[in-house]
């Protein structure tokens, strides 16, 4: 089984689906897609930016997903904060690029009811890039949540996240903790949602709905049968 995980921004992958990658890759292979380029919506002028910070971010998620087991990291560099300034159409091949290349039976991406801009357009984009059709390989699409985005939408933003699917981290826990303290500039300190203390307490928190030590929550959008 191929699973791709499409993230919007460097750190997305981790937070969302970290402990998922970690266990899945043991058997499977497990490819990202990191759309933007992160970083640059905190500086007054993208233009200007400095190629060394946002080639470090890059060294970073390369880092975070070699800790992860991933087979393939690939990077889109779309702009951070700014995908409603580009063509959906753009980030939709893309998207159908890289399905056409990995094959994927089942995708991980964001809630579209994130607050971040990006998350939803994200989403949006991997619907319609997996359009059901004969041959297409996509079966199962996920969404996942992301702290400090999906939450901050204080259930104001539709829809809301439901989730009703959840996978046993357990195992694999630590291994999402270190992957997203490899991000220097994305992680914080408690009590920060993206600190690993409430990372490790929101896993707690879900593997406590299904009587397991630690687990993530997704949202099943569609499946294939």
């Amino acid at each position: 089984m191929n699973i791709l995980i499409v993230a919007a921004h460097p750190d997305d992958e981790v937070l969302g689906c970290g402990g998922t990658m970690a266990r899945y890759a043991e058997e499977h292979e497990v490819h990202v897609l990191i759309l933007g380029e992160g970083l640059t919506s905190r500086l007054d002028d993208r233009e200007r930016a400095e190629v060394e910070p946002l080639e470090q971010l890059r060294a970073d998620a390369t880092k975070a997903s070699q800790l992860l087991g991933v087979s393939s990291i690939e990077f889109g560099g779309l702009p951070d904060n700014q995908f409603d300034q580009v063509p959906l159409l753009q980030i939709i091949k893309m998207l159908e690029r890289k399905i056409s290349h990995v094959t994927p039976s089942v995708i991980y991406t964001h809630h579209s009811g994130d607050l971040n801009v990006d998350h939803g357009l994200t989403c949006r984009a991997v619907l319609t890039a997996t359009r059901p059709g004969i041959g297409h390989p996509v079966q199962d699409v996920f969404s996942f949540e992301i702290r400090s985005s999906t939450e901050w939408a204080f259930q104001q933003v539709t829809p809301i996240f439901r989730p009703n699917v959840f996978v046993d981290i357990s195992a694999n826990i630590e291994t999402k903790i270190d992957a997203m303290e490899c991000y220097a500039t994305e992680s914080r300190p408690s009590p920060h949602p993206r600190s690993p203390e409430s990372l490790r307490a929101t896993a707690k928190y879900w593997g406590s709905v299904i009587g397991r030590e630690y687990a993530e929550a997704f949202e099943l959008i569609r499946s294939l049968r």
